[in-house]
């Protein structure tokens, strides 16, 4: 008979949140989003794949972003965020983790996001190889509040559910 041995689960809570800023290409969970603006960071700052990979950092007790991709590190100047994602699904596959699902929120009064939804969830889903119905990405506004009411800033706030990958045993 073959039975399967229990994973364990575990969540994870990510944030992050940039200056707009002239100048630089507005780039959302991977994803070209045409603006007039962009996101002042070391790397490209995509606020959505940072809070993406803080959430998977910390369901995984590997730490922050910010200790695995210092912003003194020269080598990682303006990199694409994608690469980041990568290197922590690597990281997690290693520990035997597997992603669950994400669940992602964008604080932001412009620009409207709607039309781009999609194609952030299929590249957060391709990244992490899991299946685009696991990967959801809502956006809200700040109602005119704060930094990111004011159009100043841009956040992101997100969820991931990881297990250890299930051993057959016969």
């Amino acid at each position: 008979m073959i039975e399967e041995q229990d994973a364990g689960y575990r969540i994870g809570i990510g944030t992050d949140i940039h200056r707009i800023v002239e100048g630089r290409k507005l780039m959302l969970c991977g994803v070209y989003v045409p603006y007039p603006a962009g996101l002042a960071g070391h790397s490209d700052g995509d606020v959505g794949l940072h809070a993406v990979i803080d959430a998977l950092l910390g369901a995984s007790g590997m730490g922050d972003i910010g200790t695995l991709f210092p912003d003194t590190d020269p080598a990682l100047k303006d990199v694409d965020s994608k690469e980041l994602l990568f290197v922590v699904k690597e990281q997690l596959e290693e520990k035997k983790w597997e992603v669950v699902n994400v669940d992602l929120i964008i604080h932001t009064e412009e620009p409207k996001l709607g039309p781009f939804k999609g194609q952030m969830k299929r590249c957060i889903a391709g990244l992490l190889g899991i299946d685009f119905t696991a990967v959801n990405v809502k956006a809200k506004t700040n109602e005119e509040f704060g930094d990111i009411g004011a159009g100043e800033a841009m956040a992101a706030t997100a969820t991931a559910l990881i297990r250890k990958k299930r051993r057959r045993t016969l």
